[in-house]
């Protein structure tokens, strides 16, 4: 018999139409136990993906062995940061107006233990595009390749069914960008804007080039579920990614900031970015988050 596996259902999901991610510190002093404990009945839907970082897990338990802040890293000409907070929440929706009402619930069942330090508007951009027209996730695992990828089993009760989230927020010089050459374009990207098509002989310095996840050994396979924002400040990516590791996805990092073989990604000629966080995704339980782990 096939026993389902219990993760929060927005992590594989589609990208949805709209959304938010917002991040959380906690509160000196608060009762952050009884705070979590209230997300055991929060609905797992798909409306809600929900983490929880080093600092907070390691302040309410042992921690978790995989579960660590994110890396700041710095190569030439490029640096990437660490802004890693306690809480993070990505609300989806089909529309703004739910997105609104989900974030005002979500903030409602927190804010007794945790104060918002970042909130990012999202959006779907054509059928799944970056603003820069590229579409990103190509090379996506799907179906079991995705579950597997994403998703930690074999690791028992409290741990099976949760998942690893690494998100960034890259802030985009599109009127750069946009002064390059079409070839130029597709070279730092490493596919044909015109059919998405992998291009054999672009520079080593091309994303594709330097994020292939089956060249790392090992392969470093996570989800993709990146979406665009975009407000008074600026536009670019937020992107989110998920693994049943934090590995694949720093072994990514290190490679595109050349800590390997000195090779910069070709991103950083036109985005770069201003936040990081790692997060530990909880399983489910039968009415919210698992968190039987934690004692709760």
């Amino acid at each position: 018999m096939n026993i389902p596996i219990p993760f929060q259902s927005g992590i594989l999901a589609p990208i949805p139409a709209h959304g938010r991610v917002v991040a959380f510190d906690a509160i000196p002093g608060a009762d952050i136990r009884k705070v979590l404990h209230a997300l055991t009945v929060l609905p797992l839907d798909g409306r809600y993906v929900v983490g929880l970082g080093s600092g907070l897990v390691r302040g309410i338990s042992q921690g978790l062995p995989d579960l660590r802040p994110f890396p700041a890293m710095a190569g030439p000409g490029c640096s990437i940061p660490s802004t890693q907070s306690d809480l993070w929440c990505w609300v989806r929706g089909e529309d703004r107006g739910s997105v609104l009402h989900h974030v005002r619930f979500f903030f409602a069942m927190v804010k007794d233990a945790f104060y918002p330090v970042r909130s990012v508007d999202l959006f779907k951009h054509d059928r799944g595009l970056d603003l820069t027209g590229y579409e990103d996730g190509t090379e996506n695992p799907e179906d079991d390749a995705a579950l597997s990828a994403a998703i930690v089993m074999e690791a028992g009760p409290g741990m099976n069914g949760s998942s690893y989230v690494a998100t960034q927020q890259w802030r985009h010089d599109l009127t750069r960008f946009e002064s390059f050459t079409q070839e130029t374009q597709d070279h730092i990207i490493g596919r044909r804007l015109a059919d998405n098509g992998e291009i054999e002989d672009a520079p080593e310095s091309a994303h594709v080039k330097r994020t292939a996840q089956e060249s790392f050994s090992p392969e470093a396979f996570v989800v993709r579920r990146s979406m665009p924002w975009a407000d008074a400040t600026g536009e670019g990516l937020v992107f989110i990614a998920f693994g049943r590791s934090l590995d694949p996805y720093e072994a990514q990092l290190r490679r595109m900031t050349g800590q390997e073989d000195g090779i910069i990604d070709g991103l950083f000629r036109f985005t770069k970015p201003v936040t990081g966080g790692y997060f530990w995704c909880p399983p489910t339980g039968s009415t919210g988050l698992d968190l039987t782990i934690f004692g709760l």
